[in-house]
């Protein structure tokens, strides 16, 4: 199917239409984890992946949670996970804490330390669960950062659509801008889950769960062009289904969805640090600025929990408080 391609609309026209640690610590060597851990966390590894699938990525952040875990209470002479206790995990926990990483990143060691020693005494292995209880540090939960709608229209505009490379991207903005997708949701489309007559993608999120996302016309018009490319590069086997490929056909991956999107706001003179993610905020950002109820966006991002969507109403808080202070004549 070829459709027009055209250049993108303001943005205020289309809307009516992943923490990284902050220590210098040196890395920690994985490879000396005491053998008996790295057993259990081979089997609960096998066992998640058995009954709730998962992307190799998610499975490779969760195996270094676990060997990390296994190093640090080995260090202190726990070298089986069945002699492990709520002081052990303490220690554990200050020691994350001691290495200065980011609250979010700790949340999600934790989230894996959880869940293995479930796994632990569902086999019978551990009679009490020795997580029960662990918290961090309660810090202050930094907001999501987005783009404003004039960067989001430069960002937009940055792809050079003369070359097979551009269209590409240009047609990666528009779907993540539109759909509020997640880096991984982004790449790992396939061409039969867009639905160009409905005008809707069928994304697969967190914890393999499907939700029906809207394409807006712009976003719709740009795939459609970028599929039809006669220069789009030949699927390599076993990429044949990929909507977006790299140069040499492969299927284009988050790493370098992730480059790409850095490479255009450094072109569209956004001095911000940007990611895909930075799409997804600006995303649900500017729908709560312009009037969505907190529900709808829930849905189109595909949180399991109103709370997770409720950061952005600080946001948009925030920036009608900064409004009204630049416009009132009697705000100060």
């Amino acid at each position: 199917m070829r459709i027009a391609r055209a250049e993108p609309a303001p943005v205020h026209e289309r809307l009516r239409d992943y923490s990284r640690p902050v220590s210098d610590a040196a890395p920690i060597d994985l490879a000396a984890a005491p053998a008996p851990f790295v057993r259990w966390i081979e089997r609960y590894l096998a066992h998640r992946v058995g009954t709730r699938g998962g992307s190799e990525h998610t499975q490779r952040a969760y195996r270094a949670d676990l060997l990390e875990l296994a190093v640090t209470l080995g260090a202190i002479g726990v070298d089986e996970p069945e002699r492990t206790t709520p002081r052990h995990l303490r220690r554990y926990l200050a020691a994350l804490d001691e290495r200065g990483l980011a609250r979010t990143s700790i949340q999600r060691k934790l989230s894996s330390v959880r869940g293995f020693y479930r796994h632990l005494v569902r086999e019978g292995a551990l009679e009490v669960h020795p997580a029960t209880g662990l918290r961090s540090a309660r810090r202050g939960r930094p907001l999501p950062s987005g783009l404003s709608e004039g960067e989001i229209e430069s960002l937009l505009f940055a792809p050079d659509v003369s070359t097979p490379s551009g269209r590409r991207d240009r047609a990666l903005l528009e779907v993540m801008y539109s759909a509020g997708t997640r880096a991984a949701e982004t790449v790992g489309l396939e061409r039969l889950d867009v639905d160009f007559e409905q005008m809707l993608v069928r994304v697969l999120g967190k914890g393999r769960k499907e939700r029906l996302a809207p394409l807006g016309s712009h976003a719709v018009r740009a795939l459609a062009a970028y599929l039809d490319d006669p220069e789009r590069p030949r699927p390599l086997p076993g990429h044949e289904s990929a909507v977006f490929l790299n140069s040499r056909g492969g299927r284009l991956t988050t790493r370098s969805l992730q480059r790409i999107v850095s490479g255009l706001a450094l072109r569209a003179g956004i001095r911000r640090h940007a990611t895909p993610h930075t799409l997804r905020h600006s995303f649900a950002t500017h729908l709560l600025d312009r009037g969505a109820d907190l529900r709808s966006v829930q849905e189109l991002l595909g949180h399991a929990h109103l709370v997770t969507t409720q950061i952005y109403t600080h946001v948009s808080n925030e920036h009608l408080r900064e409004a009204y202070e630049r416009a009132h004549p009697r705000a100060h």
